[in-house]
């Protein structure tokens, strides 16, 4: 088949589309712009002068106001930077600059990672589905629950097996679902045998078309601990239901501190210590992230031999003080819901006041390899060694990142500290984020760092770089929502 000779070969990842005289390629990326291969997106520069939204300016053009730029004020991202592809090229921007008088390098790359996945912290007691269960996005295996924190739920998402070990169809859902997170917007996500969740950085959790509010206090036996002294002479009985951990006052350690009188209440559950109850139900998206829709059900028959008695008050609650009861025992010791009494709405209000917004939270979590590592230096284990002993700092997109100890460059960064759209993708696929190494000058010469590459920040903005053709100024450093 004959090529299209206006078509140009783009070499900045491993799929090289050939792109027509003014089409991108495959990933929307990079474009033909008059017989060159361009960069679609500016590169971000951020700057503490820089009001919020920034501006873009074209690097190596008349219009390029100097002045704007300070040297020692300025950060040059890797968004929009370009790759180190093919692994040979030193990265697209190796930037000098002096910081309170030492003279330092900054490595910016746009890396193409396989070695990906987000983390997602859902703050929810609601039950999204049983631990390792697949989750999924377009009908698609995206990831899978993992462990239940205090408060939250966890999900892990993406990795190389579902980005690349499956069908074209899985690996295209997992690409287009992380991306989506990692650019702030809301994904979709169903768990099987459990809820629908929609997911988006810095905003609350709808589970099953249910906005969460608020996260737990604490667990049943915790809440208790925090707020048993309120309830005391209000209330004969208070039991905090929690899917966790249901706490009993008048037998916790709490109460029998307090001198809390034993009521004969009977609790359903597996008892752990005293006035501490493991499963009184299954999880699910009831009372407390139990099943429980009427919270009477995880109680036995009173006993009037320990203390149980007719008119004896009852009160019932979540960990979140959204769902609340109040009973008084009958003749029969049969508990009779009543109106909740003033002063202990109080209470209920205290702990609703106690609980922290719900959000969710997106870290994108990657292993800078070989290639990455290529562009920086020309041995590229002196990397490595230099991340993990922090004489290198590594950022993305200007936000801190947490390098995780052991082998390679494995690390996290919270997607709300990059400024939008920092992420983008190749069809192969994977997910490309921007990655910054910034060590002294003296340092990045002894990694064998190309120092011929090295460039000042002028000279970037007067000359440009291989792809890029504009930068644009914004805030630094980037605050979430």
């Amino acid at each position: 088949m004959t090529q299209d000779p206006d078509k140009i070969r783009c070499d900045a990842c491993p799929v090289m589309c050939y792109i027509a005289p003014g089409q991108t390629g495959a990933c929307d990326r990079y474009a033909n712009h008059e017989g060159r291969i361009v960069r679609c997106d500016p590169v971000t520069i951020l700057s503490r002068t820089i009001g919020q939204g920034g501006r873009v300016v074209p690097f190596a053009g008349p219009a390029w106001d100097g002045e704007v730029l300070r040297p020692a004020d300025v950060f040059v991202t890797g968004i929009g930077a370009g790759t180190t592809y093919p692994d040979y090229k030193p990265a697209p921007f190796i930037v000098s600059s002096v910081v309170d008088g030492a003279d330092m390098v900054t490595v910016v790359t746009e890396a193409i990672f396989s070695y990906c996945g987000v983390k997602v912290k859902i703050d929810t007691d609601r039950f999204l589905g049983p631990e390792g269960a697949a989750v999924r996005a377009a009908g698609e295996a995206v990831g899978h629950v993992t462990t239940a924190e205090y408060g939250s739920q966890m999900l892990s998402l993406g990795g190389v097996h579902h980005l690349t070990g499956g069908s074209k169809a899985e690996g295209r859902a997992t690409c287009a679902a992380m991306l989506a997170l990692c650019n702030g917007e809301a994904v979709t996500l169903t768990v099987e045998q459990g809820a629908e969740v929609v997911v988006q950085a810095g905003r609350a959790p709808v589970v099953d078309g249910r906005t969460e509010t608020r996260m737990r206090v604490g667990c049943g036996s915790a809440t208790i601990g925090m707020f048993a002294t309120m309830w005391r002479g209000l209330v004969d009985e208070v039991v905090v239901v929690d899917d966790h951990i249901t706490g009993v006052v008048s037998e916790h350690q709490a109460g029998k501190v307090l001198g809390w009188a034993a009521t004969g209440i009977r609790i359903k559950g597996h008892r752990s210590t005293p006035g501490r109850y493991f499963r009184v139900s299954e999880p699910g998206l009831g009372w407390g992230g139990t099943r429980l829709t009427d919270p009477l059900d995880i109680l036995g028959p009173w006993d009037a031999g320990r203390g149980a008695r007719p008119g004896l008050t009852l009160l019932m609650v979540s960990t979140t003080g959204e769902d609340h009861a109040y009973y008084v025992l009958d003749e029969g010791l049969r508990p009779v819901r009543r109106d909740l009494p003033a002063a202990l709405d109080a209470t209920v209000r205290l702990i609703d006041e106690n609980c922290e917004p719900s959000l969710c939270t997106v870290l994108f979590m990657a292993g800078a390899g070989g290639s990455l590592r290529a562009g920086v230096t020309t041995n590229p284990v002196r990397l490595t060694r230099s991340v993990q002993g922090r004489e290198t700092r590594l950022t993305a997109g200007g936000a801190p990142c947490y390098v995780w100890p052991g082998g390679g460059i494995t690390f996290m960064v919270d997607v709300t500290r990059l400024p939008r759209g920092a992420f983008g993708h190749v069809p192969t696929p994977a997910l490309v984020a921007p990655v910054e190494f910034t060590l002294p000058r003296a340092a990045y010469l002894a990694l064998g760092g190309h120092e011929g590459a090295i460039r000042s920040i002028e000279d970037i903005a007067a000359t440009g770089g291989e792809f890029a053709v504009s930068g644009r100024l914004d805030r630094w450093p980037v605050a979430g929502p």
